[in-house]
């Protein structure tokens, strides 16, 4: 399951994607129209700003703005930032693997074998979507 801060890290991306012109954007305004409670969007925020996907400028006409263009931006990367592991389980995962305590074999391992094509077909669709493709729907 999605978890709310990785859901409202894509929305704020998204919302800051759309802007017409990159100006920064303040944290209220980004809270108020996607109806995200300020400081929880305030750590997610920061936690992709130290993930160099945005920057922020302070001060008057402060706020925070995208660091790339949105086509240079994989959804594979924010989820993992923000989720951490896009497996399920930690024995198909690419960047945290860790063996499974109770497994024996994993390459006999049947609910090892279903995450794998789990993982592989969700990281095919994290990989090839982009903020920009989030968008244009």
């Amino acid at each position: 399951m999605l978890s709310r801060k990785t859901k409202y890290g894509l929305k704020a991306l998204t919302f800051l994607a759309k802007q017409k012109v990159q100006d920064p954007v303040q944290i209220s305004v980004i809270s108020e129209s996607e109806n995200i409670s300020q400081k929880f969007l305030e750590s997610i925020l920061l936690l992709l700003r130290k993930a160099g996907y945005l920057e922020s400028k302070k001060g008057k006409g402060g706020g925070y703005y995208l660091l790339k263009e949105a086509k240079d931006i994989p959804i594979s990367g924010v989820y993992r930032v923000l989720e951490g592991p896009i497996a399920m389980v930690p024995c198909v995962s690419l960047n945290f693997y860790k063996k499974c305590d109770d497994c024996q074999d994993e390459e006999k391992c049947s609910v090892h074998n279903l995450m794998l094509r789990v993982r592989d077909n969700t990281l095919q669709i994290f990989e090839n979507t982009s903020l920009a493709d989030l968008i244009k729907d």
